[in-house]
Order: structure tokens, then C-alpha cells, then sequence
């Protein structure tokens, strides 16, 4: 196996280990003072380094209603075209399959949109990792003039002329309209997202029949491969940063380099972190096309090839691929009670 040079062998014995070390890694949560409360036991789940989805989430439900209100609102933005619906579907997996998201004025975004459902269960949020919680995260997109363009000074004067709003913010916080409730509310709303009760989380539950034998073959694959060194814990991700190219340098290969291939660069200035990206849950996956941080990969089979050889260093028969594929397609749950495709 070629390990090409330019890369730090640190990074390679730090990945070699990772894959060695799996049941070890947690599944790390940290938006603790803002995690929901689980609802229903975990203690009949089998001893697997995948951790399946609570059933559901204590939350406000009035927080709920309302921030799902806000989330359709297109007036969070500058010019009334833009809600977070707009990128993040939650009738179609949670994002928008566009290879780069449009805002604004039409304006490209620079980076492929990941999916909303599930999202509290990530450690940190956005690709490069720059925000902490979901609230960061909102305020983050609001402000960047490529996707809402706006500030939380504009927000709120729009909303306290909907008489619906002062009513029901009146009801729900005793401040009334303010930027920090209106990101309480919303991020309170993503958390309800969740997508439990998918095939395997039905496996993992002791429901043996719930999955094919090819698609038990293909979780066997994707733990003796080596997948599982990145994707496990409950959202199957989400819980460690890594670098894109770790056995073979993808960024040369593809060309056209741009400051968001940097990744978490881009948020610490550390050269440690260059190509260095927030490993995505693949909860849901095959309903979340275009794949990586780049939207290339169009498919499942795709993304599991590249992945093979960039980070792990080698090529993956088709057969084995199919059959992958086919256990990644179990991790689609429900929503509402109602199964995402």
C-alpha cells in the first residue's frame, strides 16, 4: 500500500489506531445542557459499537410548535426568500440535494448542505466544526451574507409586527420577542428531529428479522473494512473530526481547491487541521444525496469507493460495495411516525 509523503505520518498512525480502537470511541454529546431527556431504555440494545435512536425526546412543546413556525419563515432573512426550510427539507431528508445551497440574491453557497434531522446528536455542528450548538449554528447562518444576510436586530423588528408572534412569544418566554428566543425556540424544534425506530436501529433492539441477510453481511463489511473507525455512536458519525484523504491525497487528485476544502482550518487556523472535516452522520444517508463536503458523489456505491480509497487505503470489491450499500439504507428511520426514504 503507497502512503505518498506529503502527508504527516501522525495522521496516518492516528487513523490506523482509530480503526483498531473502535469499540472504544464514544459517542460524544456537546450540547449536554441542551440535550433532550431519552425517553425509553437503551438497556436491551446488543453490545454494538452502533447505538440506536431513543423512541423520543422530552421537550416544550410549545417551544416546538413555535420554533417549527420560525424554521418555514422566510422573514428571518434579508429579503424575505430564504427560511431554513429552504435548505433543510424536512419533507426530503432534511436538506436541500444541491451540490452547493443557493441563498440570497441567488448566491451559491460554498459547501454541500448537511441534513437537520438528528442534528442534536452531533458534537459540534457545521462541517468545519465552528459551532458548538445548535443556537451558534443558527446564528451563524443568519449572519452570513451567503445564506440569510441578515442580524437578529432586523429579525426581530420584522416579527414583533406579527401580532401571531407577540402572542405567542408572550406565551412562551416572559421576554417576548428577542434573538436568543427566537434561537431557543428553533433549536428547540430541531431537537425534536429525530428519525428513530430505522430497520437497524430495529436489529440493534433484539428484532433479528429486521434486516436481510445481505444487508447483515454488509454491516459486517462496513465494521471489518474499517468504516466503523469514523461512523459509529448513534448517529452513526457526527462525533470526531478527520481528515479527507488520510491513505491517498484527494484534494490533488480532484484539483480546483477552495477555501472550503481547508475545512476546520478555516475555523482554528491550526495547520494540523487543513482537509480536516467533522466526520458526517450517515443516519438517513441514502436520502441525502449529493455526498461529502463537496457534493460529488451522487451515489452511495460512489461514496463508498472514494471513502475505500482515501481513507482507508485500499479498493473495495463491487460485490462488497452493493452489499454496504444496502446495510446503509437500513440507518433510514421515521420522522413523525411517517418512514423517510
Amino acid at each position: 500500500m503507497k502512503i505518498y509523503s506529503s502527508y504527516k505520518l501522525p495522521v496516518i498512525i492516528a487513523h490506523l489506531l482509530a480503526c483498531v480502537l473502535w469499540l472504544s470511541v464514544p459517542a460524544v454529546y456537546s450540547q449536554q445542557d441542551k440535550a433532550p431527556q431519552l425517553d425509553d431504555s437503551l438497556d436491551i440494545v446488543v453490545s454494538e459499537p452502533i447505538r440506536p435512536i431513543p423512541l423520543t425526546v422530552k421537550l416544550d412543546s410549545n417551544k416546538v410548535a413555535l420554533g417549527k413556525r420560525l424554521f418555514f419563515d422566510p422573514r428571518l432573512s434579508r429579503d424575505d426568500s430564504i427560511a431554513c426550510i429552504t435548505c433543510h427539507d424536512i419533507g426530503d431528508g432534511g436538506t436541500d440535494h444541491q451540490q452547493h445551497p443557493l441563498g440570497i440574491d441567488g448566491t451559491e453557497g460554498d459547501i454541500n448542505t448537511l441534513t437537520v434531522f438528528n442534528s442534536a446528536n452531533n458534537f459540534a455542528l457545521f462541517w468545519d466544526g465552528r459551532a458548538a450548538t445548535l443556537e451558534d449554528q443558527l446564528d451563524s447562518s443568519l449572519k452570513n451574507p451567503k445564506v440569510m444576510g441578515f442580524n437578529w436586530e432586523g429579525v426581530v423588528n420584522k416579527l414583533e409586527k406579527e401580532p401571531r408572534y407577540v402572542t405567542e412569544f408572550g406565551r412562551v418566554y416572559p421576554q417576548g420577542i428577542t434573538a436568543e428566543n427566537i434561537k431557543d425556540a428553533i433549536a428547540t424544534f430541531e431537537r425534536s428531529l429525530i428519525t428513530p425506530n430505522s430497520r437497524f436501529d430495529q436489529y440493534l433492539r433484539g428484532d433479528s428479522t429486521a434486516i436481510t441477510d445481505d444487508e447483515k453481511q454488509g454491516y459486517q463489511y462496513f465494521k471489518s473494512y474499517g468504516c466503523i473507525a469514523c461512523h459509529q455512536g448513534m448517529n452513526v458519525g457526527g462525533n470526531m473530526f478527520q481528515i479527507f484523504g488520510v491513505m491517498a491525497d484527494y484534494f490533488a487528485d480532484r484539483g480546483n481547491i477552495t477555501k472550503a476544502d481547508y475545512g476546520r482550518f478555516n475555523a482554528t487556523g491550526d495547520d494540523a487541521d487543513r482537509h480536516r472535516f467533522r466526520v458526517p452522520s450517515l443516519r438517513n444517508i441514502a436520502g441525502t444525496s449529493p455526498y461529502f463536503h463537496d457534493g460529488s458523489a451522487e451515489t452511495l456505491e460512489q461514496a463508498i469507493m472514494v471513502m475505500a480509497r482515501y481513507q482507508l487505503g485500499r479498493t473495495i470489491p463491487v460485490e462488497d460495495v452493493k452489499l454496504i450499500a444496502k446495510f446503509l439504507r437500513t440507518l433510514s428511520g421515521e420522522y413523525n411516525g411517517e418512514p423517510l426514504q
